[in-house]
């Protein structure tokens, strides 16, 4: 079963999160990134659901591929998500219910077969985080204390001192835990580290029972040792202090990044960018950040869009983050994106839709927001086919069309789509899941007499039948083949009506006998 399939028994937001998860090494550092911006809107957002669901039992082939077993949900996804997800909740685990995520540990801590030894480790380290039965087991095996014994000694040289530190210190008697004295935190001690390091200021807010106080705290991070926080809130294991420091960074609101951003490697993707255009990408991230109101000088910055094939296009918008921009900024983008003159090219208007849009519109869960919808249907006006294929098309054929998704889509029909527009989501519409929110879709999209061919026809009414025994008691599917018999029923031929006829059979509404009698009223010639 792949994760997308995974995915799916997740709301919204939730699928969001899990998605940052699913991003490799810093995968952790995206979640909590993603996470933060969700609690700025919902203050009291928790994540009890989404681990309750988590550890629901899944029904999964055995490792003999023969027979069938259950699993936690959690098992199912690849070991790098369940690493980067106790990562993720070693750093936020006081803002869930405790039970949950004990719980949670226990489906991790279960299975047929040995756990993975990250998994293993990062396991009794958040059970230490939670004071709960099982932390003070190591977080090492014996072969692991040994290799990093043998590669402690050989970095320490040969200097004649016989003196142990660093790892050989750390080895040299059992690794404890360290707990703070505030029991009230449950946060570990941040030891004190000396690094030669460029220093970062960052704005962060303690919140204590008095009320919230603004402070500025100042961490000694250089661009090297920022990577490898990043990296090792997922992977290491032994070096607490520093996932201490990182845990108390989340407490305080902020997550540690350098405030300068260090110049991009040798072989970075940047380097496929034109010279112009990686001289733009400063000015264009301050302007996304700022809170002023955009000008012409903000419009001119853009005008790089048309100097960029669609592969640098793509990279450019990663770059920039684009996918993670806040919807209040949306509109005012959009505005920029229309001033553009000339027009930008389809493969741009494509690529820079899927980027901004798509992942917002897959992961409604409540009706968009007024900027969203702003948003969509501006560039929709303004480019219909880049819409059409990057935007529309990938939400039907996802099978993620639930109810939001189909108000926004409808409008879309309703306000920005011409006739020959209309026709191309109506073809894209056959092609995918159908599901409750697809069917009303295509009901907005035959309530506009669309000009259907013979053969489109004929495959849309083989379709109609294939997803008939899906949805007999369905009252969307019911009304929109009673659009088909009154609205289309010059395209009906006898073979049609044959298939129509297969459809009504299994109908259990009480539209059944109306959509009989709509079907017998037609007459061929």
């Amino acid at each position: 079963m792949d994760t997308s399939t995974l995915l799916l028994r997740f709301d919204g937001r939730s699928r969001l999160l899990l998605r940052s998860l699913l991003s490799g090494a810093t995968g952790a550092r995206r979640g909590v990134w993603v996470f933060q911006r969700q609690r700025r809107s919902d203050p009291d957002r928790c994540l009890h659901t989404c681990l309750e669901t988590l550890c629901q039992q899944e029904i999964c082939p055995n490792s003999d591929a023969q027979t069938l077993t259950t699993k936690p949900l959690v098992c199912l996804f690849p070991v790098a998500f369940q690493r980067s997800l106790l990562s993720f909740l070693h750093l936020t685990h006081p803002l869930h219910p405790r039970t949950s995520v004990l719980r949670l540990l226990d489906c991790l801590s279960q299975g047929e077969h040995a756990p993975n030894p990250w998994v293993s480790a990062l396991v009794v380290q958040l059970r230490r985080d939670l004071g709960a039965p099982g932390g003070k087991e190591p977080l090492i095996t014996p072969q692991c204390r040994e290799r990093l014994r043998g590669l402690c000694e050989r970095l320490r040289g040969s200097g004649g001192d016989d003196k142990a530190t660093g790892w050989a210190l750390c080895l040299g008697g059992p690794i404890e835990p360290q707990l703070s004295s505030s029991s009230q935190s449950g946060l570990d001690v941040v030891p004190q580290r000396k690094r030669k390091s460029s220093c970062v200021y960052l704005d962060s807010v303690l919140e204590d029972d008095a009320g919230q106080q603004r402070k500025r705290m100042k961490i000694s991070l250089s661009p090297v040792d920022t990577e490898r926080s990043c990296s090792s809130m997922e992977y290491a294991v032994g070096t607490e202090g520093l996932k201490d420091q990182m845990k108390t960074d989340w407490v305080y609101g902020v997550i540690p990044e350098p405030a300068v951003e260090p110049q991009p490697a040798a072989g970075s993707p940047s380097d496929a960018l034109p010279e112009k255009v990686k001289a733009s990408i400063p000015q264009i991230k301050e302007i996304l950040e700022s809170e002023m109101e955009w000008d012409q000088s903000s419009v001119d910055v853009f005008k790089v869009l048309n100097d960029c094939d669609p592969s640098q296009v793509e990279i450019l918008c990663r770059m920039l983050s684009l996918s993670e921009m806040p919807e209040q900024t949306l509109p005012q983008l959009c505005s920029c994106l229309l001033e553009l003159s000339p027009d930008l090219s389809h493969s741009t208007a494509a690529t820079l839709i899927k980027s901004l849009l798509l992942g917002k519109v897959l992961s409604l869960s409540e009706p968009a927001s007024r900027c969203l919808v702003t948003a969509v249907t501006s560039l929709c006006s303004r480019y219909p086919r880049p819409t059409c294929h990057a935007l529309i098309g990938p939400v039907l054929e996802e099978g993620q069309t639930g109810s939001a998704q189909a108000e926004l889509l409808n409008r879309l029909i309703e306000d920005c789509l011409d006739p020959h527009y209309r026709l191309l989501v109506f073809q894209m519409t056959i092609k995918g899941i159908w599901c409750e929110g697809l069917l009303s879709v295509i009901h907005a999209l035959l309530d506009k007499k669309l000009e259907l061919n013979e053969e489109l026809f004929t495959l849309f009414t083989y379709q109609l039948s294939s997803q008939a025994p899906h949805f007999t008691k369905s009252m969307k599917y019911s009304k929109m083949m009673l659009t088909v018999l009154t609205k289309y029923n010059t395209h009906v031929t006898v073979a049609h009506k044959h298939t129509l006829s297969c459809c009504l059979s299994s109908n259990e509404t009480f539209l059944k006998k109306s959509l009989q009698a709509a079907l017998k009223r037609i007459k061929h010639s």
